[in-house]
């Protein structure tokens, strides 16, 4: 007679449902870590008029990597915008502009946005392609200037400090043409965009040309018979600046950001992107706001 067969002996699921259920729990936890991860990062959106240029990606992965910050760079065409979106708090901070647009941009609109870091001024030359320095023109001589009121006042005091004409008071931020005492040469206003062409043309013997038109029109560097000093006192308005609103001008964060700008693979980058006419300049946040509150100053007695 054959032996009675045992029953199979059932194994027990609880240790592949234990271990299931461990699974299911470490891959919870590393999602919470990971989700953790992403909200300990803070998102700061920065205005900027020109988002493309590749020493953004630069700045924006050193500020992920370093401060864990992500950068939403929000770019903007029109230069009158960026100040406003940032009073609506539709941004953190912009860099666009210099001490004195922001000055005019407060005054006009009774705002109190505040720079919190300096990133570089560049020169405006006054350029002549006949005659090799400032100096040679002749008396009666053309010369032509923005008519715009922000690079009209800068383009005096270029040629003032070229010794071809003398300001009211040493001249402003916001000086004009009404405040010429003495001038050798005859200044000529057109559009901003116009005075290459009309130095191109033989129309004027000089013509002070903001660095992107001069680039546009390919006028050579060597052209260049002056242009201000970076580090001079008449200069120092023009210095661009990261800017916050008031409250947020000691935000801890924002100020290591204007910082980051100066980290040298981002310095390299905008100096490949501008043809290394840009002048680094390292400005404390209070004696930028200082200097601001000076040109807001000039502004007010200007009138605008």
């Amino acid at each position: 007679m054959s032996e009675p067969q045992l029953p199979a002996r059932r194994r027990s699921r609880w240790p592949w449902i234990a271990a299931a259920v461990a699974v299911v729990v470490a891959a919870g936890a590393t999602a919470t870590v990971l989700l953790r991860g992403e909200e300990d990062s803070t998102t700061v959106r920065i205005g900027v008029a020109d988002a493309s240029e590749p020493y953004w990606k630069t700045y924006s992965d050193l500020a992920k990597q370093r401060l864990n910050v992500t950068v939403k760079l929000v770019n903007f065409s029109d230069y009158s915008q960026p100040n406003p979106a940032l009073k609506e708090k539709q941004l953190e901070l912009n860099q666009f502009q210099h001490i004195q647009y922001l000055a005019n941009y407060n005054v006009t609109s009774g705002d109190d946005l505040q720079p919190i870091g300096s990133t570089a001024v560049y020169p405006l030359p006054l350029y002549s392609l006949k005659y090799r320095a400032a100096t040679d023109l002749p008396s009666g001589a053309k010369v032509a200037i923005p008519n715009d009121a922000i690079n009209q006042a800068r383009g005096l005091l270029v040629l003032q400090s070229a010794g071809l004409l003398t300001l009211k008071n040493g001249g402003s931020a916001f000086s004009s043409t009404a405040d010429v005492e003495t001038t050798k040469v005859e200044v000529v206003t057109l559009d901003a965009s116009q005075t290459a062409g009309a130095l191109q043309s033989g129309s004027v013997a000089g013509a002070i040309v903001n660095i992107n038109y001069a680039t546009s029109a390919k006028l050579p560097h060597t052209a260049a018979v002056f242009e201000d000093d970076p580090a001079s006192s008449s200069a120092a308005p023009y210095v661009n600046i990261f800017v916050a609103r008031a409250e947020d001008k000691d935000d801890p964060t924002y100020l290591k950001l204007a910082e980051l700008y100066h980290d040298l693979s981002v310095e390299k980058g905008l100096q490949e992107a501008n043809g290394g006419v840009a002048v680094l300049r390292t400005v404390s946040a209070a004696d930028l706001q200082t200097l601001l509150t000076t040109v807001q100053d000039q502004a007010v007695a200007a009138g605008k």
